[in-house]
């Protein structure tokens, strides 16, 4: 493929000029590769649109086009409000179309002689036919075209489009023109050989067809080759990053020195197999001075850290330091804690560096770390930005390493003098995602729990059933036990969505009120770093029998005496996030039960993701329930900068390309790992133009 034709700016380009071209640079396109990348968010089958005379009896998935003739919007207090208009297609019949939800915002997205297509279950309701909620779109092509029997591309709308005029049907003239004048130029970027062995339709066609599909058929390969390409190109750059950091020496660690050795028998447990299993890959990696790269996975209270620890020693007892980095303050203050208290009796000195370290303490704690006397140092990632110098670094622990993306790692791999990487994460994830993911890594999953640690019980309350939940926390209060309640929010909100959803400051002054006598906490974000500190450490100590919090305490907190862990509004979280947040109990020897309290009128999502967590305590199980619930995008909570924002791609449903286009990219790179043969050049030089991060060169990798 021409990269010098992609590259061009589309403010030239037939259609386009200086206004629209401002435009459309606001929403990222500013080149003939973006546009091209502009793919439709839905199309517009004309073969299948169906008139409302039409219609004998109800359908699931209906698209009919007509004009807004009446709209009329009720309002009712009590009972909820409603917006309804009625669709008129010239067939004699009308459709009337009704929203319950966010009816006023509804109400104004309308005009009275729009043309409008809408999309979805046709019902009859009193005598008319009926859509609920439906999707829409508006047309912009009315006319004798209007019935041709073609697929047209509905391209995003934005409001700033609007104004320039870019309508969906100017979208697609400005696309027609280009491809009629300059869409010769193309050039494939994947090699024949590899387009021919997994059937894909050539690359100038798909980018075409993608646009101006001749039929279902053509539209459904067009969609296929560029799926395939999306998640090929990705998996090469991981392949390439995992190859150059490999070929990089490393420092050769002790797997048998002494401070290793003296620490794993001090533990008052044995090593599960899968913490041995673990320890035997790292070993394998650091013993003769290639570089680790490589992935810790394990779900909640699997025994990560013990393992990283040990790392760690293994870096010490080689002469080398080791650096500990958690993504916030209150998880590195958690791991500081927890690792000087491991490693004091073995005579080592753990420093601490987060942004709430006092000048003197960070200076002299800088000092220490030049000079070689601090052996391991805890905070969160600036401990690797400029100004930190280590005497010698030879080990870094990146902890719930998800929120680190892969250029966030790729940048990590230049720091300081090439130390190993082990990151952990205690996020379970499918298969399919790991593979996109982690692509650029070794990956150690650690599946079984340390000896004695139980299921935990969860049950699903709803706010008439309060009594029964306070009922069971005095019960483990009486007995000396602990408990977490988690809210959604800080304080009360003004916002009419929010307006019912409970707060943790609300919620404080709530459960003090019905628990007399009894110490409460309160911790949220928004609170100072010391008196977030004080609260925590009143309930670490056992002081407070009752922690009021937001997610603050998702990760990071270690209270063996807690045995209670409650989520306000548990429909309102992610799943990945509940499982997290219950992993916070059942880490002592005593039965534990979370309690989700929900509203009862609760979708069917959320239905199928709180029964998951009752179902089982399986990290893995629960996160493909995640994932296919949320999509990959948002599998996280919010968007992972590991993934990327693939346009076509769906991690979650393209699992069999994303473990086809994994073992492709890996076989290209072994068999040509600079890909400098001839054949290669127009995939070289589009991985460089537009894939590859910065400082990657495929140069660096042959």
């Amino acid at each position: 493929m021409s990269v010098s034709l992609l590259r061009e700016s589309i403010q030239y380009l037939k259609g386009v000029g200086p206004k629209r071209a401002d435009v459309l640079a606001a929403e990222g396109i500013r080149t003939t590769a973006d546009l091209l990348a502009l793919y439709p968010r839905r199309y517009l089958d004309r073969t299948n649109v169906v008139r409302v005379a039409d219609i004998q009896a109800p359908m699931l998935a209906v698209t009919v086009v007509g004009t807004v003739q009446r709209m009329r919007f009720h309002a009712r207090r009590g009972r909820g409000s409603r917006f309804e208009l009625t669709v008129t297609d010239g067939s004699g019949a009308f459709l009337t179309c009704v929203w319950f939800q966010r009816a006023r915002a509804m109400s104004n997205l309308f005009k009275e002689g729009e043309r409008i297509a809408f999309h979805g279950k046709v019902t009859l309701f009193s005598g008319r036919w009926s859509m609920s909620h439906p999707e829409f779109d508006r047309v912009d092509d009315a006319g004798p075209k209007l019935d041709t029997g073609r697929i047209i591309g509905l391209y995003p709308g934005h409001a700033s489009f609007d104004e320039a005029g870019l309508s969906s049907r100017q979208v697609r003239r400005i696309l027609f023109t280009w491809f009629k004048e300059k869409g010769a130029g193309l050039e494939d970027p994947l090699p024949a050989d590899l387009a021919a062995e997994f059937h894909l339709m050539d690359g100038r066609s798909a980018r075409r067809a993608i646009h101006f599909p001749k039929s279902r058929e053509e539209l459904d390969a067009a969609t296929r080759r560029l799926k395939f390409e999306e998640l090929f190109f990705f998996q090469l750059m991981m392949g390439a990053i995992r190859r150059r950091v490999r070929r990089e020496a490393g420092p050769a660690l002790h797997a048998d020195g002494p401070l290793a050795i003296q620490f794993a028998e001090r533990l008052p447990f044995t090593l599960t197999p899968g913490q041995v299993a673990a320890l035997d890959d790292i070993r394998v990696d650091t013993a003769h001075g290639a570089r680790m790269n490589r992935l810790l996975q394990g779900d909640v209270g699997s025994g990560k850290t013990v393992v990283a620890v040990i790392a760690a020693l293994m870096a010490v007892d080689a002469g080398y330091q080791a650096a500990f980095l958690a993504p916030t303050e209150i998880l590195a203050e958690q791991h500081f804690r927890t690792l000087s208290t491991w490693l004091a009796p073995l005579g080592l000195m753990v420093g601490l560096l987060t942004g709430s370290t006092p000048a003197a303490v960070r200076r002299a704690t800088l000092d220490g770390l030049a000079q070689g006397s601090i052996s391991v140092v805890v905070g969160t990632h600036a401990v690797i930005q400029e100004g930190v110098a280590f005497g010698a670094l030879g080990l870094c622990i990146v902890d719930e390493q998800h929120r680190f993306g892969v250029m966030q790692r790729a940048a990590l791999y230049e720091k300081g003098e090439r130390p190993h990487i082990l990151l952990m994460s205690a996020t379970p994830i499918p298969r399919s995602l790991a593979l996109t993911v982690y692509g650029d890594l070794d990956v150690t999953v650690i599946r079984d729990r340390p000896p004695g640690r139980k299921d935990i019980e969860t049950r699903l309350l709803w706010e008439k059933r309060r009594g029964e939940l306070y009922d069971l926390m005095r019960s483990e209060i009486a007995a000396g036990r602990q408990v977490y309640m988690v809210y959604p929010l800080v304080e009360e909100s003004d916002a009419e969505e929010l307006k019912d959803i409970k707060d943790a400051e609300s919620g404080y002054r709530e459960v003090s009120g019905a628990f007399p006598g009894v110490e409460v906490a309160l911790v949220h974000g928004r609170m100072k770093a010391a008196e977030k500190e004080a609260a925590m450490q009143r309930f670490v100590r056992g002081e407070a029998a009752i922690l009021v919090s937001t997610t603050v305490i998702e990760v990071g907190v270690d209270v063996p005496n807690a045995s209670i862990m409650v989520i306000e509004h548990a429909e309102r979280f992610g799943l990945s996030q509940l499982h997290q947040l219950r992993g916070r109990i059942g880490r002592g020897q005593h039965a534990a039960t979370c309690v989700l309290m929900c509203d009862f009128k609760r979708s069917e999502a959320s239905k199928t993701r709180l029964q998951a967590m009752v179902d089982t305590n399986d990290g893995f199980r629960i996160s493909e329930v995640d994932l296919k619930l949320r999509g990959a995008g948002d599998f996280f909570g919010t968007r992972q900068s590991g993934l990327p924002a693939f346009r076509l791609a769906d991690v979650a449903e393209d699992t069999d390309l994303v473990s086809v286009t994994r073992t492709a990219a890996r076989s290209l790179l072994q068999d040509d790992p600079g890909l400098s043969r001839p054949e290669h050049r127009a995939l070289r030089d589009y991985f460089q133009a537009f894939i590859a991060p910065d400082g990657l060169t495929m140069s660096r990798i042959g």
